[in-house]
């Protein structure tokens, strides 16, 4: 297998893109999160937010012609959820002031550990600082505080968040300064 590269996604990669998080999510936190927690995240609070594929910041690796992982970074407020997530806010950063966001990467199951989260982590670092950001936030799954921690991300707050329905979700707000 060759080496597959990052490529910006785009509004074409939209339906990959869904099956992707759905299945990343239905396997890999499983371990972390219930069934109901699960079911009733996806497509609020996970799923896809075309405003980082508007805004050129969201990425993909492919396999041949499969999408087997996502994620990418955003100058704007929002810190997590898909498009319908109520908790949305446009509003742009300051770099040098407010730190970017990292925003839902997700692995399929079949090719995790193979680093690429790891790999568009680190593209999304590099395009942060190069638009002037000093920092980088995030709020990790708990499957995800693994990844963040081993590329240096620190935790600063364990978060809960209301879900559609009822209940509420647990998170790890995590922060790392760019050096």
């Amino acid at each position: 297998m060759r080496e597959p590269a990052i490529q910006v996604a785009t509004i074409g990669d939209t339906a990959a893109l869904n099956d992707l998080i759905e299945r990343s999510v239905r396997a890999l936190c499983v371990p972390d999160y219930t069934p109901d927690q699960i079911e009733s995240a996806l497509g609020s609070v996970w799923g896809l937010d075309t405003q980082l594929i508007d805004d050129q910041t969201y990425f993909i690796l492919r396999v041949d012609s499969a999408v087997v992982a996502c994620g990418g970074w955003s100058f704007r407020r929002t810190r997590f959820g898909a498009d319908a997530y109520a908790g949305r806010d446009s509003g742009t950063l300051q770099p040098g002031r407010d730190a970017a966001r990292v925003r839902a990467f997700f692995v399929c199951p079949h090719w995790v550990r193979r680093g690429f989260g790891r790999r568009i982590l680190l593209r999304c670092e590099s395009e942060a600082r190069a638009r002037g950001f000093t920092s980088v936030e995030l709020m990790a799954t708990l499957p995800g505080v693994r990844l963040y921690g081993a590329c240096g991300y620190a935790p600063l707050a364990e978060r809960s968040f209301a879900l559609p329905g009822g209940g509420s979700i647990d998170f790890v707000e995590m922060g790392k300064r760019l050096l």
